[in-house]
């Protein structure tokens, strides 16, 4: 069984568990993914299965991607992500993963690309704690001494300075899996998953 399974995420709500408590949780929906292509080992060197999701036009598709659907024989799909599977040849063209496949999942590691934050000093990107906030003191924001004396004589790579914040691929592991909505095609998620709203995800059973 493919355990892996891509939606977008809808947003944040908060529901009532059966104790009463309020749970913050992320609705994702996860419309069903489609087996586009079979890899296997004798064809491809690896066992692998391509999925597709995403609704799209026919006419927005551009030529090489329409050849390659023509080929396999299915419907256009807005994405396509590789999952890798333990025997390929155990799927076919046409097949489905659904929201069903998760019922028993108890929990689930959720990645996505994060907000992208821009240009960012080293207390905002990396919770520096800078210096003295008085006026006597001349250090404030700065991320201070970066370098060696004579010896290496050259800054690291690697050394956390100013730069472009976000848009890094972020897994959140072992999230509750608190409803399956098998009707609308909805997971939903204890706790906040990356990325902003319509943002494309991907699941796996933990």
């Amino acid at each position: 069984m493919i355990t892996t399974i891509y939606g977008k995420k809808l947003g944040m709500t908060q529901i009532f568990a059966e104790d009463d408590r309020v749970l913050p949780v992320t609705v994702i929906q996860a419309e069903p993914n489609k087996v586009c292509q079979v890899k296997t080992a004798a064809t491809d060197g690896y066992e692998a299965v391509q999925i597709g999701f995403g609704s799209i036009k026919e006419k927005k598709v551009n030529k090489p991607m329409a050849g390659h659907f023509k080929k396999q024989g299915t419907a256009p799909t807005r994405y396509l992500r590789e999952v890798r599977v333990d025997s390929a040849s155990d799927y076919k063209v046409g097949d489905e993963v659904t929201v069903a496949n998760f019922a028993e999942a108890k929990k689930v590691h959720v990645s996505g690309t994060s907000k992208g934050k821009g240009f960012a000093g080293v207390m905002r990107r990396y919770n520096f704690a800078g210096g003295p906030g008085g006026h006597g003191a001349h250090f404030h924001r700065a991320p201070g001494s970066v370098g060696q004396c004579a010896t290496p004589s050259r800054v690291f790579k690697g050394l956390k300075l100013p730069g472009h914040m976000g848009c890094e691929t972020v897994t959140v592991k072992n999230l509750d899996v608190v409803r399956i909505d098998e009707d609308q095609n909805l997971i939903l998620v204890k706790g906040a998953v990356p990325g902003g709203k319509n943002a494309v995800v991907r699941i796996r059973m933990a």
